[in-house]
């Protein structure tokens, strides 16, 4: 079954940017718990970057599992703005870990992802270089958290 992916940034509302980077029982954490345990069931994976402004998030799945936790997404009033920075088609999944999980990153980091090129979801392995692609460094991003968090 192919694995389908999408990646957007947005604006969190006033009331989760309220509640910081540091929360653990928060309206972010109620709702990564409810997107947890929809995804789960329809087979998507993802992850949640939060600078304490702004969402960058990464979602990967079958196709039909994958419109059903985007849309939403898209309707959800949690944030606004959303810009949607590539869809396609992913060759494996990148982040099979997770049904969904938020993790706290720097807002230059964020934005360094959310300005970088996420065509096919290509990986040039180098997120230290200066053409480092969106993937290369969202799996740096996300690999950080993991040693973190454990």
């Amino acid at each position: 079954m192919p694995i389908r992916a999408v990646v957007y940034a947005s604006e969190a509302v006033a009331e989760i940017v309220a509640d910081g980077l540091g929360q653990t029982e928060g309206r972010l954490c109620s709702i990564i718990d409810d997107a947890a345990r929809f995804n789960r069931d329809a087979g998507v994976t993802g992850v949640l970057l939060f600078d304490g402004e702004r969402f960058l998030q990464y979602l990967e799945g079958p196709e039909d599992g994958l419109a059903v936790a985007y849309s939403r997404v898209v309707g959800a009033s949690s944030h606004s703005g959303l810009v949607e920075l590539q869809r396609g088609r992913v060759g494996r999944r990148r982040l099979p870990f997770w049904p969904m999980r938020w993790l706290p990153v720097e807002s230059q980091e964020l934005a360094r992802m959310a300005s970088a090129d996420w065509t096919s979801f290509f990986q040039r392995g180098d997120a230290t270089a200066p053409n480092a692609t969106g993937m290369d460094l969202l799996q740096v991003a996300v690999q950080q958290q993991v040693a973190v968090i454990g």
